[in-house]
């Protein structure tokens, strides 16, 4: 007796997860419900499909879904989910800024993953004074690279795992003390030619341009697939920046517009 394979049975369990990572790869975010659904299976064995490739490297694993390696992540996305996306470019990113930071400097840093993989890189150095809005930093640097680290107060924004408030720090008589800095670290969202520098988070928009503006020089932090974006709130036009450090060459028009505004592009190969 001959038997014959229905095109609406179920697939095997490694056809389906192979087809689920190529769609996760395709869509880029995805939750549970669309899966089962697409893939005629139950919530929980989705889980488990999505458990298996996360393991394996395949894919991100996140609260009631998952999103693709390659993805551009959404505001809203955890610091967790973010610190595993475009890892290679950040940690290259990482160490070209970490290279603009001389011992005795003060400088500030921004809350964001890419500046993080910066601190990281600043194993090396000694007697830094730094400032940050960042939660996470401290856990990042080596005790011995720096002499003070200061950490603005705000509202907390717990998905970047920083503070969002004044560039500040009160004296014991009320009023705010000056304060200056050599360098400012500054991670962003979205580079492009006419809206500059951007990001999500209108408070933080503020706060990063207030750090760029009490530091004598600025870095842009900002991986290759955030150009040619633009988000809810701009920080600053280009010419702001003196660098912006990258892990790839920025596309023609965005590369004219950062020559025009006179900031120098820090690549790997450069």
């Amino acid at each position: 007796m001959s038997t014959t394979i229905d095109s609406s049975s179920r697939r095997l369990p490694a056809g389906r997860k192979a087809e689920l990572a190529a769609y996760v790869a395709e869509t880029g975010q995805v939750t549970v419900a669309n899966l089962a659904e697409r893939f005629d299976v139950s919530p929980d064995t989705i889980r488990r499909d999505l458990d298996q490739l996360d393991a394996d490297g395949v894919l991100i694993r996140t609260h009631g879904g998952a999103i693709s390696l390659q993805a551009v992540p959404r505001p809203d996305t955890g610091l967790d989910v973010r610190l595993r996306l475009q890892t290679q470019a950040k940690d290259q990113i990482g160490v070209l800024a970490a290279g603009l930071v001389h011992d005795g400097a003060a400088i500030m840093i921004n809350a964001g993953t890419t500046t993080l993989a910066t601190a990281r890189h600043l194993t090396d150095h000694r007697d830094l004074t730094i400032a940050t809005n960042s939660l996470r930093l401290a856990t990042e640097l080596n005790p011995m690279a720096f002499r003070d680290l200061y950490v603005f107060g705000g509202v907390v924004r717990l998905s970047a795992q920083g503070t969002v408030g004044p560039v500040a720090f009160p004296a014991h008589s009320g009023a705010d003390r000056d304060i200056r800095c050599d360098l400012a670290l500054i991670g962003v969202g979205a580079v492009s030619a006419d809206a500059g520098y951007s990001t999500s988070n209108l408070g933080e928009a503020t706060m990063m341009r207030e750090m760029m503006d009490r530091s004598a020089r600025v870095a842009v932090l900002a991986d290759s697939t955030k150009f040619g974006r633009r988000l809810f709130a701009q920080i600053a036009d280009l010419g702001r920046a003196d660098y912006l450090v990258t892990d790839a060459p920025p596309p023609p028009d965005l590369a004219e517009a950062l020559r025009e505004a006179d900031v120098e592009v820090l690549t790997p190969a450069s």
